[in-house]
């Protein structure tokens, strides 16, 4: 089976900072990387371009939480160190969604989906989740959903 062009790219990138002697750039990107293969060894599949989206999307919303420790703690070097590591994998993510695109495609759910209350707020992320995964951040999205409900 084929790589996943992000992957290939994510690849590439890796070999290209180790040209470069890019030291804190070569350890994020062999941090993906490593991340990237034991999901493929431990679930025994091929990361597809989605999946790989959901990893990052995962590794960036580890990363904010942990500056928001780093920072409550005083440990301003660790949480500049976080946010370097988010600079890099940001790179990776496609561009995000403006807040009107947001609003559109979750009015578009609630219509399709039928839903109106909160109890249907699953049938409405569930259509909603494939289209922004990576592209805005689902703790957003799911008070966006809960707003327009209630």
């Amino acid at each position: 089976m084929a790589a996943s062009a992000m992957k290939t790219r994510i690849n590439d990138e890796l070999k290209t900072a180790m040209r470069a002697k890019e030291k804190a750039r070569v350890a994020v990107l062999r941090l993906v990387m490593s991340e990237f293969k034991r999901i493929e060894v431990d679930e025994r599949v091929e990361l597809d371009d989605a999946r790989i989206l959901v990893v990052l999307d995962k590794m960036l919303k580890q990363r904010r939480d942990s500056i928001a420790q780093f920072d409550d703690a005083g440990r301003t070097e660790l949480a500049d160190q976080e946010r370097s590591e988010i600079v890099i994998i940001q790179e990776f993510m496609p561009q995000p969604l403006s807040a009107a695109e947001l609003d559109d495609i979750i009015t578009k759910a609630v219509s399709q989906s039928g839903a109106s209350e909160m109890r249907d707020m699953g049938k409405v992320m569930g259509l909603i989740k494939p289209q922004v995964q990576g592209r805005a951040d689902m703790g957003d999205v799911s008070r966006r959903i809960k707003a327009s409900l209630g």
